[in-house]
């Protein structure tokens, strides 16, 4: 009898591990994320060591004395838990869902650790390219000053300014070029950090359930113990089977409930303001990522001016040939290219900064 309602349990035990390890690696393929599928690797060997251990019935071998004055006799069987074969599902399911808020937490941590990073990338390429822009600009003045030159229309030192100018673009060239070669970016997930975030907390609450039953099946349990007996002193062949029955209910389980649901709404809040949890920390880039709003706004509007006084100077100065006249307009006129790359970069900033804003938060 023992035998075969074991058998059915551990079959079943088995079926509901195996399909819960293929639902496990199935999210942690399409990831391809080593990390992850090697924590969920983890955690599901660990909870398959103990769905065995609880699945698995007990031997049971010893001796005892009846207290009804019969003679010692040696007791041997196996022994079984209900409460046992409930817990090995769910501890499986706990494994599960423990990956499930590991994948989720890596993904919106990446995605908050490098977000402004990314940012900063993409407004540093678009830099690349004005000032490659700036530099055709530059080129084409330049070759128009050579030939002034040659004609010994303006002086060397009047040249000379725009090749200085042309040195700082070199070296903003190369300078945006270091930083792009120092940024370090993952592939991120396309999603808005909100929904990482709420994905993530989702998964922990269901993590919580899992855990939350777990601890609840031990408020009962009913105890299956099946054997055989034999008199020890005098030896004689009277075996016999025997079995047990033990149903076990803990008085204290309703407070240890009512711990439990406490301890779920402490967890919450406990979450909201855990320093390094990607709730606390999708706040702290929300508030930076408005405080760069605020300082690109500030610089914009500040070279918007300066470009404001270089035209104003350009139109007052009209189409002067006098050597003097051309060489203030060389000056204008590099001042204007450098300072349409400090404009064009905080605008593409300011621009890419609310548009991460509105769409991730």
């Amino acid at each position: 009898m023992p035998s075969i309602k074991a058998m059915p349990q551990s079959f079943l035990g088995k079926f509901l591990a195996g399909f819960t390890i293929a639902m496990l690696m199935i999210p942690a393929a399409f990831a391809g994320d080593e990390d992850q599928q090697t924590y969920c690797k983890f955690v599901t060997q660990q909870a398959a060591a103990q769905r065995d251990l609880l699945l698995t019935p007990n031997a049971l071998a010893g001796a005892t004395q009846p207290n009804t004055g019969l003679p010692m006799q040696l007791v041997w069987g196996v022994s079984g838990s209900l409460s046992n074969v409930m817990k090995a599902g769910l501890t499986m399911d706990a494994a599960r869902k423990n990956c499930e808020v590991y994948n989720a937490t890596a993904s919106a941590q990446q995605a908050i650790q490098y977000a402004l990073p990314s940012l900063e990338k993409r407004a540093l390429q678009h830099r690349l390219e004005l000032i490659q822009k700036a530099s055709a600009s530059l080129e084409s003045l330049l070759a128009t000053t050579t030939k002034m030159l040659d004609a010994q229309n303006i002086t060397r030192p009047m040249a000379f300014a725009l090749q200085t100018t042309k040195i700082k673009l070199e070296a903003d060239r190369a300078d945006t070029q270091s930083k792009i070669a120092a940024i370090y970016l993952p592939e991120l997930s396309d999603r808005p950090v909100k929904e990482l975030v709420a994905e993530k907390q989702s998964s922990e609450v269901n993590e919580r359930q899992v855990q939350a039953k777990l601890i609840r099946q031990n408020d009962w349990d009913v105890a299956l113990s099946v054997g055989a007996h034999q008199q020890i002193n005098p030896l004689i062949g009277n075996q016999g089977a025997y079995g047990e029955v033990t149903v076990s209910y803990n008085l204290a389980s309703r407070a240890i409930n009512k711990h439990l649901d406490q301890a779920a709404l402490a967890y919450d809040d406990w979450k909201k303001v855990q320093e390094g949890d990607v709730i606390r920390n999708a706040e702290v880039l929300k508030q930076q990522v408005v405080n760069g709003i605020s300082v690109q706004d500030s610089r914009l509007t500040a070279l918007q001016e300066e470009q404001k006084q270089i035209e104003s100077n350009l139109q007052l100065l009209g189409t002067g040939e006098t050597t003097a006249a051309l060489d203030f307009r060389n000056q204008l006129t590099t001042a204007q290219l450098l300072l349409e790359i400090e404009i064009g970069d905080a605008s593409f900033r300011l621009d890419r900064l609310k548009e991460f804003l509105g769409t991730n938060f």
